[in-house]
């Protein structure tokens, strides 16, 4: 074999492992969401497919998984922590983060942390216990810890963080279906739906679609006025609440 030749396979290599990998084609069921005043949640089925090199299965008996995360915007986050003092609740301290999701929810085959180790859950945040919150003071790691599983706890009881081992479907280990729920009180903007393919404790293949969710009619308009005229949109506010309460006091003189 000549010297052109073997530079020719040098070059092609990288392309040619590349192939010998599956291929996630992922899909979901609703890319546009819109928020009106009677939404009261959605339920989001995402849905794909598993390519094989040459279209052949794996030939052993060791099990493919899959991983869907579901991530809303991030968003700064300050949590406070209260104390019974002398028989009062007050502030005993505080730490704000400053990109944590709004919105996190995680989908899989089977449990994660049977899937693959900590380091890799860590790398790609899968689960919770995984997520890259990035504090924004330089607190002890025991004072973060704590800040942060209070921040887990408290999204959770709202239902923006979620966690479902066990809810992805696999069908002849080539279709794959999962459902995650988006509650009534999902934030708005752009979220990711992220697919992982995981065998043999490694990720072998990840894709990634886009979600849009945003306020519609009336209530898009009341968003937008409040994010753009944020005086103008305060003062109509109090202008409304005196109104309704003089007209409510009328009323009831009148009766």
């Amino acid at each position: 074999m000549g010297r052109r030749a073997v530079g020719t396979l040098t070059l092609l290599s990288p392309l040619l492992l590349a192939q010998a990998k599956p291929v996630l084609v992922p899909d979901v069921s609703q890319r546009d969401i819109e928020i009106v005043y009677s939404f009261t949640g959605a339920e989001l089925l995402l849905f794909g497919a598993i390519l094989y090199p040459g279209g052949r299965l794996p030939s052993d008996d060791r099990p493919t998984d899959v991983v869907v995360v579901v991530k809303g915007p991030t968003q700064s986050v300050l949590i406070r922590e209260k104390e019974k003092v002398a028989g009062l609740w007050v502030n005993a301290g505080r730490l704000r983060y400053r990109s944590a999701p709004s919105f996190y929810a995680i989908a899989s085959s089977r449990p994660v942390e049977r899937l693959v180790d900590e380091r890799t859950r860590a790398i790609y945040e899968l689960g919770l216990d995984s997520l890259q919150l990035s504090p924004a003071s330089n607190a002890p790691s025991e004072e973060q810890g704590r800040f942060q599983e209070g921040l887990v706890d408290l999204k959770r009881r709202a239902g923006l963080y979620v966690e479902a081992p066990r809810a992805v479907e696999i069908t002849d280990d080539v279709l794959y279906r999962a459902r995650v729920t988006i509650p009534a009180r999902v934030p708005v903007g752009r979220f990711t739906a992220e697919t992982f393919l995981i065998r043999d404790g490694r990720v072998l293949a990840a894709a990634v679609r886009d979600i849009d969710i945003r306020k519609s009619g009336f209530e898009r308009f009341v968003a937008r006025a409040a994010d753009r005229s944020s005086i103008l949109y305060g003062l109509t506010a109090v202008a409304l609440s005196v109104l309704l309460g003089w007209t409510a006091g009328w009323i009831a003189r009148r009766t």
